[in-house]
């Protein structure tokens, strides 16, 4: 029997990348998972691997930053499964590599619309359902914002604005028995691994960087800590940031 059996688990940006990961690892723990993207052949073909493991999947299209959308996908999972034990804000679109100084408003929009006001809004649509199981908020934030990456203004302002709207929610909704924490992973995924074939040397500059030597696996390193911060071991855990960057995101 899996730590999370008979969980729900709602995790945004479920279909591909660090949410596929993360989708795998709560699927091999046994909680049935509400996977949302915008594109459905993929979440199609995510529920279809997922199923694999003896668990129920509902892929939803939903663009988190449009309000009626998140709203229709809460409606639907609790339609689906009658509650929501964890939520998973982990979905993020920006324009990466644009300096702060050639932004227009739209790249800032996109970030902040696709990140900030996503996580408002799945973590605003989830809570009378998270009340009821004393359940967990995960969100994703990025070494972009903790460290002042260059390109990444927009991004790490949408970051930021999540890590602060995560330690409110951990203060407001503690007593409702409800944690909240943040995760800022580095990862290896399928855009990374396009960046490594385009650019092998600051791929490899970047790697001796991290103390580790390597970058994360979405299932195996970012995976396994959600599944532990929506655990029973962690309930005691909120309002924390957790660097999961291979000793690369040092912090005092």
């Amino acid at each position: 029997m899996g730590k999370m059996e008979n969980k729900v688990v709602l995790i945004t940006g479920g279909g591909k990348g660090i949410g596929f990961g993360i989708a795998t690892a709560f699927a091999k723990e046994g909680a049935n998972l509400v996977i949302t993207g915008r594109t459905v052949s993929r979440l199609e073909d995510a529920q279809k691997t997922l199923e694999a493991y003896g668990v129920s999947v509902l892929p939803v299209a939903a663009d988190g930053g449009h309000e009626d959308e998140v709203k229709a996908a809460v409606r639907q999972a609790v339609d689906r499964f009658g509650k929501i034990d964890v939520l998973i804000n982990n979905a993020q679109v920006s324009a990466s590599g644009v300096m702060l100084a050639d932004h227009t408003k739209e790249q800032f929009d996109l970030a902040i619309n696709s990140g900030l006001y996503a996580a408002f809004f799945y973590m605003r649509e989830c809570f009378p359902y998270l009340k009821e199981t004393k359940g967990s908020v995960i969100n994703f934030a990025s070494g972009a914002g903790l460290f002042g990456k260059p390109g990444q203004s927009s991004y790490a302002a949408a970051k930021e604005g999540i890590r602060g709207m995560s330690r409110v929610a951990a203060t407001e909704w503690g007593p409702f028995g409800i944690n909240v924490n943040v995760v800022c992973p580095l990862v290896y995924t399928e855009s990374l691994d396009q960046w490594r074939r385009e650019y092998p040397e600051v791929y490899e500059q970047t790697i001796k960087g991290i103390p580790l030597g390597r970058f994360g696996d979405p299932e195996k390193d970012i995976g396994r800590i959600c599944v532990f911060l929506a655990s029973e071991d962690a309930a005691y855990i909120s309002g924390e940031t957790f660097t999961v960057q291979g000793g690369s995101g040092l912090r005092p």
